[in-house]
C-alpha cells in the first residue's frame, strides 16, 4: 500500500510539475488577443503586416500599450494610421515598442535603454515605478511562447 501510494505521488508531482513548468502555449499576438485589452494594438499590429513576425520565433520584448494608451493619443491619429498609406509609419511606432530578446522584469529595471528592433533606443527609469520614455510599466512579465510582454500605460513614439 505504502508503494503504491509512494509512486501515486511520484506520478502526480510529474504530472504537475510538468504543467507548473510547461512553456506558455500561445505567442505574443495571440496572448495580446486573448487578454482583451489590447484590441487596438493588434488591430495595428495588422494593419502594419507584422503579424507574421510577432508570431515568430523570436525571443521578443514588447512594451504593449493598452486600449487606454492608445485613446490618449489626439483624436483621429489611430485611424489615420491605421490607413494603408500610412503601413510605413505605423510600422516604424509599433517596432519602437519592440525589444530584440526575452527582457523579463528584473533585468529591464538593470537597463538605462533598450535598442527597439526599428533601430532607436528606448529610455528606462527605474525607482518606485518604471518607466519606459513617458510610459509606466503597468504589469510586468506576461510570458508567451515566443517572449514577453510588460504593460504599458502610453504609446511611446519614435524621435
Amino acid at each position: 500500500m505504502k508503494k503504491l501510494f509512494r509512486t501515486g505521488a511520484v506520478l502526480a508531482s510529474l504530472v504537475f510539475g510538468a504543467v507548473a513548468y510547461a512553456a506558455p502555449a500561445q505567442d505574443i499576438v495571440d496572448t495580446a488577443v486573448a487578454a482583451g485589452s489590447f484590441k487596438t494594438l493588434v488591430a495595428a499590429v495588422k494593419a502594419a503586416g507584422l503579424v507574421d513576425t510577432l508570431k515568430g520565433a523570436g525571443p521578443f520584448t514588447v512594451f504593449a500599450p493598452t486600449d487606454e494608451a492608445f485613446a490618449k493619443l489626439p483624436a483621429g491619429t489611430v485611424e489615420d494610421l491605421l490607413k494603408p498609406e500610412n503601413k510605413a509609419k505605423l510600422a516604424g511606432i509599433l517596432t519602437y515598442h519592440v525589444v530584440p530578446g526575452k527582457v523579463m522584469a528584473a533585468d529591464v529595471v538593470k537597463l538605462k535603454t533598450a535598442k527597439t528592433v526599428n533601430g532607436q533606443s528606448l529610455t528606462i527609469k527605474a525607482g518606485k515605478t518604471v518607466m519606459v520614455n513617458n510610459a509606466t510599466v503597468v504589469k510586468t512579465d506576461i510570458e508567451t511562447s515566443n517572449g514577453v510582454i510588460h504593460v504599458i500605460d502610453t504609446v511611446v513614439l519614435p524621435k
